[in-house]
């Protein structure tokens, strides 16, 4: 799926509504974005601005993601826009999202079901708040079924982080493997690579609030680990008696109280 790459400005306030100019190439337009009342306007209908409309939904993602306090005038941003996004099956719990970099291009798209038979990755962290620190699990499901498990302390604080560092500590275990299926019941994890992370770049790693994304390193080496690779990531619901992410719960909270004791 193509993306297209677009620049943002805020260029004027009227009447609570934000005027933005919009550029994509040699073309440019303005929209008029009231945050308070969540009101779109687009001042024309030339090519830019029927392109824009044709991708309203994505557009006002982004829109109504930032908060108040970051509308301002002279506030930029790049963004980048997918043309018929499938927008239902990218928000789908039940899809694969894939991720391939084996080549140049990067692709990203969902599937209903997957075509292939891959090796199995199962991740999870959790954090212990009263021994303020973290575990991670990582299980991997061969081929012919064999598990194989990984685990790891932390003192990190933060669940989204230890969750991400679980999928981190998979790819460093699978660098032989070009293509491998990854489950998580991190939603940070899935949207962060396959959605936030080419904005971020686009950004110099700034977020649609103008914030410094958090866990930058954590997030460039995750990113490098996934080149050259097809990556099917699949959504699990945490504690909902899946076997292998269940199993992956218990050794996560395991290697925490094992790390708690130790240190």
């Amino acid at each position: 799926m193509e993306n297209l790459v677009f620049e943002l400005a805020i260029s004027d306030l009227q009447n609570d509504y934000f005027v933005i100019d919009i550029f994509h190439k040699e073309w440019q337009t303005t929209i008029r974005f009231s945050w308070s009342i969540r009101d779109l306007i687009f001042d024309d209908n030339g090519s830019l601005s029927r392109l824009l409309q044709e991708n309203e939904y994505q557009l006002r993602k982004i829109l109504h993601n930032k908060r108040p306090d970051t509308f301002f005038v002279g506030f930029k941003l790049k963004f980048v826009l997918r043309p018929q996004k499938d927008v239902v099956a990218f928000n789908s719990l039940t899809n694969y999202i894939v991720l391939d970099k084996r080549q140049s291009n990067l692709y990203i798209y969902p599937l209903s079901q997957s075509p292939h038979v891959l090796t199995e990755i199962y991740t999870d962290g959790c954090y212990l708040e009263k021994y303020k620190c973290g575990g991670i699990a990582v299980i991997n499901k061969s081929l012919c079924g064999k598990l194989n498990l990984l685990t790891s302390g932390t003192s990190e604080q933060s669940s989204s982080l230890i969750e991400l560092k679980a999928a981190i500590l998979a790819l460093e275990n699978s660098k032989m493997e070009e293509s491998l299926r990854l489950f998580t019941d991190s939603r940070y994890v899935i949207k962060g690579l396959t959605e936030w992370l080419v904005n971020w770049k686009l950004n110099d790693w700034h977020t649609a609030q103008g914030k410094p994304v958090k866990n930058i390193a954590e997030w460039k080496y995750f990113d490098e680990l996934c080149n050259g690779k097809y990556i099917e990531f699949k959504w699990v619901k945490a504690h909902s008696q899946h076997t292998e992410n269940s199993l992956a719960d218990f050794y996560a909270k395991e290697a925490a109280l094992r790390f708690f004791v130790e240190n």
